[in-house]
């Protein structure tokens, strides 16, 4: 049976290539687009693999970039039972390097704090230097790097080099690689470097990077931090104000319409919409929140909702869980692209085995008279479909795998594709089940006519 449907394709190969085409360039579309998705999940799970702390930012900041919280923070968190080391950072945007403007992949300046960074037990930077040394305590105050061998492959630099950052030339001290897309863009200086060059608040970082002590729960370490600044109020502006400024111009000038501005949109979907938080990322003092005098009974008082928290503690599965949620989202997009391809794909075949079949009327009618079933007919018509779905998934899969790898390779730090034994697999067995499907119509057709009647139409 199989033998006979190959060769009814290959009388017409004009018509069998088109579609064999077609269902090809469908199925390599499907396995770049879900390559992406695998690919992010790979990436994420390989960073955040190897961060075992906790990273305390303002709530609502998606990222340390756009957090701010006061210094005097790290000596109280300290203190917390369970916490072995807590190391500030300082996250800026590096937006011009020897002169050009950085766009995509984004770098940022790290600044850290030396002494807290060299004592974690755990230190990503610190264990994959892979040329130079990483920054030592005598590096406090100066203008110093480490950079990721990405950074210093892209702007032609060595160990030694000066490299000018935003103006500003510092000096190469190390090199490291991770082998992360998240992690290589990070250009590490002391904190104290970046206040001094008048970059940041002296009284304020980013956010401060916990590890535990050994034998401690990172979630009870977190529920602690959380309890300690449950009550506290933020008096540094947060990043995320600068959002507001689409609006009037401050963001205090911004609060009546901030619902209805561009900037209050973006910062209600950074920030997050608690009605409690001021357009800068602040606690919001309402008018009603000091003591009344007179005409509030003691019931009223125990009804005062709680203030909520300032900050958010985050470990590696916080992070993994932010982004198993986006990728899902990606993950349904990709369907409905796959779905419109994979359409034109099964209307291609089913174009395909209706003209074979129509043309072929005669050749079955002789069959059915010589013993055929109308099964027979149906299971050569439907053989013929799924070889060519089979085929068109094979190559399909074995073209889309060609072009993750050639795309990784051309671009190394931009992207990360992985087209995985299990989604090839599926590329191909989900092709082969579109193609059988798209010969049933046809080969339904085909196994109702009766001998004299297909003759008769021949």
């Amino acid at each position: 049976m199989w033998k006979f449907a190959i060769r009814n394709l290959f009388s017409r190969p004009a018509r069998s290539a088109l579609s064999l085409l077609g269902l090809t360039v469908a199925v390599a579309g499907m396995v770049g687009l879900f390559s992406v998705a695998r690919g992010l999940e790979q990436t994420f799970e390989r960073s955040f693999k190897g961060i075992p702390g906790m990273v305390i930012v303002q709530a609502g900041a998606p990222l340390p970039l756009f957090s701010k919280l006061p210094t005097s923070w790290k000596e109280d968190i300290e203190k917390v039972p369970g916490v072995y080391v807590v190391a500030p950072e300082v996250w800026l945007r590096a937006n011009i390097i020897e002169d050009k403007p950085v766009m995509a992949p984004p770098r940022i300046l790290l600044g850290v704090d030396i002494p807290s960074r060299l004592k974690l037990r755990k230190g990503v930077y610190t264990e994959s230097m892979i040329e130079g040394r990483f920054l030592a305590p005598d590096d406090h105050g100066k203008r110093v790097v480490v950079i990721s061998r990405q950074i210093a492959d892209e702007h032609h630099k060595r160990v030694g080099d000066l490299m000018d950052i935003n103006g500003i030339e510092f000096e190469i001290a190390g090199m490291y690689h991770i082998g992360s897309l998240l992690l290589d863009v990070a250009i590490l200086v002391d904190g104290e470097t970046l206040r001094q060059l008048g970059w940041f608040d002296a009284q304020a970082v980013s956010g401060f990077y916990v590890e535990s002590d050994l034998g401690a729960s990172n979630e009870e370490v977190s529920q602690r931090v959380r309890d300690l600044l449950q009550e506290r109020t933020l008096t540094t502006p947060s990043p995320l104000s600068f959002l507001a400024l689409a609006g009037l111009g401050s963001p205090s000038a911004t609060n009546k319409s901030e619902s209805s501005s561009v900037g209050g949109w973006l910062l209600k979907a950074f920030a997050g919409s608690d009605s409690d938080k001021s357009s800068d990322g602040n606690q919001r003092e309402t008018s009603n929140s000091s003591e009344p005098t007179e005409g509030l009974t003691p019931p009223a008082r125990q009804e005062r909702p709680k203030r909520p928290s300032p900050v958010e503690v985050r470990n590696a599965s916080d992070f993994s869980e932010r982004f198993k949620e986006m990728g899902e989202d990606l993950n349904l997009i990709l369907t409905v692209l796959t779905g419109i391809g994979m359409t034109i794909a099964v209307l291609s075949i089913v174009n395909t085995m209706l003209m074979s079949v129509s043309e072929r009327v005669i050749e079955f009618g002789i069959l059915k008279a010589n013993g055929w079933t109308p099964w027979d007919v149906l299971k050569l018509i439907t053989a013929e479909s799924a070889t060519l779905g089979l085929g068109g998934g094979v190559l399909g899969a074995l073209i889309g795998w060609v072009a993750t790898g050639i795309i990784n390779a051309q671009w190394p730090d931009r992207v990360n594709l992985f087209a995985s034994p299990g989604l090839l697999v599926f590329s191909v067995a989900f092709s082969t089940v579109v193609g059988l499907m798209g010969g049933l119509y046809p080969a339904i057709w085909a196994m109702r006519l009766s001998p004299m009647e297909a003759i008769r139409r021949g």
